[in-house]
């Protein structure tokens, strides 16, 4: 887990231009933002990711309305909607004013995103997107891996937008079994119910100071 936070916060793939522009003061000048949108286009050309420059993007677009650009927005959320089970999302959402759009749950996702309403949007965005309903089924993965122990194989499948034979295949690919059409998902420590004893040792000063804060907020 540390090794995929560090890659987050500083991309491998990151230039030293960009580095700088990230890391610096330079981030706050609204003159670099063309350079940093050409970056995310290339991110999404080439299936790359860089969530704190993107962030540096909506930060220029809030301090600067006037820069404000939907389609470069669009585009940063929907390379955002990739990176779970990190919170990029949602810290994208925290930077946006009432035009963010609505969560969704997997199934509702699909149906919305193949619907006749976002056709511009998958002919326009998410078409140039390399990867990206691969990469939502993944993030749909991690969410059934971290929740289940087994799924019915038909649910399974509005997870992740897939039936027949290419749902088997992208069952088989993450390493799960399925028997009477019920998958079964290997145990890991988040799918799996432990008692835990919490000992927690609260010294007479820190009891103290509870008591003290109690008293004086009646």
């Amino acid at each position: 887990m540390a090794s995929a936070t560090g890659e987050w916060l500083t991309p491998s793939t990151r230039t030293e231009l960009i580095e700088n522009l990230v890391s610096g003061v330079d981030r706050y000048n609204p003159s670099n933002v063309g350079i940093l949108e050409d970056y995310l286009y290339h991110q999404i050309r080439s299936d790359e990711y860089d969530c704190l420059a993107n962030l540096a993007i909506l930060k220029l677009y809030q301090f600067n309305p006037d820069l404000f650009n939907p389609d470069v927005v669009v585009n940063i959320l929907l390379k955002a909607l990739t990176a779970e089970p990190f919170p990029d999302f949602n810290l994208c959402i925290s930077l946006l004013d009432d035009r963010s759009p609505p969560n969704c749950r997997f199934p509702t996702f699909w149906t919305f995103y193949k619907s006749e309403e976002l056709e511009s949007l998958r002919e326009n965005y998410t078409i140039e997107c390399v990867g990206f309903e691969d990469a939502i089924r993944e993030v749909a993965a991690r969410a059934v891996k971290a929740t289940f122990t087994r799924i019915g194989l038909e649910r399974l499948g509005t997870y992740v937008d897939l039936s027949g034979p290419e749902l088997d295949t992208w069952v088989a690919k993450q390493g799960w079994s399925v028997d009477a059409g019920v998958v079964s998902i290997p145990p890991n420590p988040d799918n799996q119910i432990e008692s835990v004893v919490i000992k927690e040792n609260v010294k007479l000063p820190q009891l103290a100071k509870v008591i003290a804060h109690s008293v004086q907020a009646k």
